[in-house]
């Protein structure tokens, strides 16, 4: 959920709407600068393009399907459109680069003229690449690991490159694939931090059997696990609305030796 919430008068919000970035926050998102590779789309994503410093886009992933991550796919339209020819221009062309197994699921995301992906692919916008478990993709090999949530897949990317690794999972982890070796000792992991059980707004608390605990730890867990994973340094992001927490709360929960940070909109890291 963006913030500010469209309309929404709550404390957090107001702030957000008075102070902007990093008060403000769009949808999840993320840019590997070494081969200009963008990481979901959400519904804001032009406006997160248009103010940052990327200059192409060559290749999109998605993390899963779910509409907050996919509902700017439209964007490769919006890049590479020639409106001449209501065509591409060629030079502008994404390569969508999927897992496999996400192959049938990209078909469900349609218009009223069917599968958007056909479109995008008869009109030349995208060219699909499916995948399965790695791919290298000039000097940085790009692992899949499925995060086993039956029909609601969602992935764990890993990226490598001379001997550093980022891990990168925003959203729907559990149960995170742990046992894995890949995920293990990043230079960099970006996850998101799980269920902040007080602090709610309207003074809610997360039932036992709430839906959101399918798919998150809480953050006390969460922050049990990236101790097991032994990162280098972790960055917190796809942080909710509802939990009631601004900016400046959640700079208060990070360390002082800067292994734990919070995400915030254009936030730019090396590896």
């Amino acid at each position: 959920m963006v913030i500010p919430k469209p309309l929404c008068r709550c404390r957090v919000c107001q702030e957000a709407r008075k102070r902007g970035i990093p008060y403000s926050r769009a949808g999840p998102c993320a840019f590997l600068h070494d081969i200009n590779l963008l990481i979901d789309t959400p519904a804001e994503i032009v406006s997160l393009l248009n103010r940052s410093p990327i200059r192409r886009v060559d290749y999109l992933m998605f993390t899963h399907l779910d509409p907050d991550h996919v509902e700017g796919f439209r964007v490769v339209e919006q890049i590479a459109l020639d409106f001449r020819t209501w065509r591409a221009y060629p030079e502008k062309q994404i390569c969508l680069l999927l897992p496999d197994q996400l192959g049938e699921g990209i078909r469900n995301i349609r218009s009223q003229y069917g599968p958007l992906i056909d479109f995008y692919q008869e009109s030349g916008f995208v060219r699909l690449m499916l995948f399965q478990g790695s791919v290298q993709i000039r000097d940085v090999r790009i692992t899949a690991i499925a995060v086993d949530r039956g029909s609601q897949l969602a992935f764990v990317y890993i990226f490598e490159k001379s001997g550093r690794k980022v891990v990168y999972a925003p959203c729907d982890i559990k149960p995170f694939p742990e046992h894995r070796n890949e995920v293990q000792q990043a230079d960099l992991l970006v996850i998101q931090p799980g269920i902040f059980e007080k602090g709610l707004k309207h003074g809610f608390r997360y039932p036992a059997d709430h839906i959101s605990r399918t798919t998150l730890y809480t953050f006390e867990q969460t922050l049990d696990l990236v101790a097991r994973l032994h990162a280098k340094r972790t960055i917190f992001v796809h942080l909710e609305e509802y939990w009631n927490r601004s900016y400046d709360d959640y700079r208060s929960l990070e360390t002082n030796d800067q292994r734990i940070r919070f995400a915030y909109d254009g936030m730019q890291l090396t590896v």
